[in-house]
């Protein structure tokens, strides 16, 4: 985290509080079933995020900042701590769904009790802990994007396939006219964030590198031409595929994205999608989501192209807006939409790139607890920038750095297509 500068209490009580109240919102549709159960490993039930984020503040604010505080219930750390070896023995990740108890009420209940302390204690606070509370925030619109993928994926493993947040019937739209080519900024160029507005550490610092001519598409790849990469034999042409890449296809069965699903034949046999909004059948111009980076470099293959580098990417989407675009501004059954006239770097899909999750020249993280954030994760997984669909807005920047594994592939996650000149 690099040091916020000095804010008004005020404005920070409102982002804090407005924080807060979204989160609730996300799981307002939940029993408390849902809110318990855990999907797989990677995914963590709705109720553990909204634990896990309190205990966040609980601990690096509270515990360490106001005179007297208890703890709201000295079990808690041990069951919502997620990987801070600083503070002590956690419970296993895998294990998570088996808490049963608390309840998701009384995790609420946990919630509006240190939201009620962190507004009290504020307007005394140090800056220190006005950094963290800032951070807390973050931290929380990461793991507001988490609780959506969780809750759909989990949604997913039910046979019935239940819709969280119902929709309106969507109007099929016009598909994009080919994609077009912006051209890269060539030479030594400068990535990372500078200044001192709030940043992860992973972000910085800045620095120089150096850009051979390249040019990045105008938009990101579309269901319809992921369904014709498909037709094509995609799936089934280890030429277009990393070893890795390929094993993985084979050992999972892989045909198609996440989520996706042929349609009856007495229905025409179309691709379908599952949704927060239950299954619908796919938007061939929205663009794809729920793919890996295997899958997405084997696409850029396939299409006679490749993934950005991270460095080309932040270069180019340096120029837009990073607010703009689809991202997430309340609860509700969040989608990847069709493009716009816009390049839209920002929103929809988070993007992968072909860069490694590894420091940048000069990188050091912080010191204490919070320096375990994401320092030691930059090893075996690979940078998405942009944002997605279900990113809170306001979140990211030009600078952002996201990292999963290469298998991975339940979150928002597309692809934008580089070439080289």
């Amino acid at each position: 985290m690099q040091t916020a500068p000095t804010a008004d209490p005020g404005d920070l009580s409102a982002r804090f509080h407005a924080v807060r109240a979204l989160s609730v919102a996300l799981v307002a549709p939940l029993s408390d079933a849902d809110a318990t159960v855990q999907s797989m490993d990677d995914a963590s039930p709705a109720k553990w995020h909204l634990a896990h984020t309190t205990w966040f503040l609980e601990t690096f604010v509270l515990r360490d900042f106001v005179t007297g505080y208890t703890l709201y219930d000295d079990r808690f750390p041990f069951l919502f701590n997620s990987y801070y070896e600083a503070e002590g023995q956690r419970h296993a990740r895998g294990r998570r769904g088996m808490v049963t108890r608390p309840s998701l009420d009384e995790v609420i209940a946990y919630r509006a009790h240190v939201d009620a302390a962190v507004a009290a204690a504020l307007p005394d606070l140090p800056q220190a802990a006005h950094d963290l509370i800032t951070l807390g925030c973050h931290h929380e619109e990461q793991h507001q994007e988490l609780l959506i993928t969780d809750i759909l994926h989990l949604m997913a493993q039910n046979p019935v396939e239940p819709a969280i947040w119902p929709a309106a019937r969507k109007v099929p739209v016009a598909m994009p006219g080919p994609i077009g080519w912006i051209a890269g900024k060539a030479g030594v160029t400068e990535i990372g964030h500078g200044g001192d507005a709030f940043a992860f550490d992973c972000e910085g610092p800045r620095h120089q590198t150096w850009l051979t001519p390249h040019a990045i598409a105008d938009r990101t790849v579309t269901n319809g031409e992921w369904a014709d990469f498909i037709a094509d034999g995609g799936y089934d042409d280890a030429r277009h595929w990393l070893s890795d890449g390929w094993a993985w296809v084979r050992k999972d069965g892989i045909t198609a994205p996440l989520y996706w699903e042929r349609g009856a034949k007495e229905t025409g046999g179309g691709w379908t999608r599952f949704g927060l909004d239950g299954r619908r059948a796919i938007d061939p111009a929205a663009p794809v989501t729920h793919v890996s980076f295997y899958e997405a470099d084997a696409y850029a293959s396939w299409a006679g192209a490749r993934l950005p580098t991270e460095a080309e990417w932040e270069a180019a989407a340096a120029l837009y807006d990073p607010a703009g675009g689809n991202q997430l501004d309340r609860a509700g059954p969040v989608e990847p939409r069709p493009a716009t006239a816009s390049a839209a770097f920002f929103g929809d899909v988070w993007e992968w790139t072909g860069s490694a999750y590894r420091p940048y020249p000069g990188f050091k993280p912080v010191e204490g607890a919070v320096g375990e954030y994401n320092g030691k994760f930059m090893s075996g997984q690979c940078v998405l920038r942009g944002g997605s669909c279900a990113t809170p807005r306001g979140h990211v920047r030009a600078s952002y750095r996201n990292f999963f594994y290469p298998h991975q592939r339940w979150q928002f996650t597309g692809v934008r297509l580089a070439k080289d000149l």
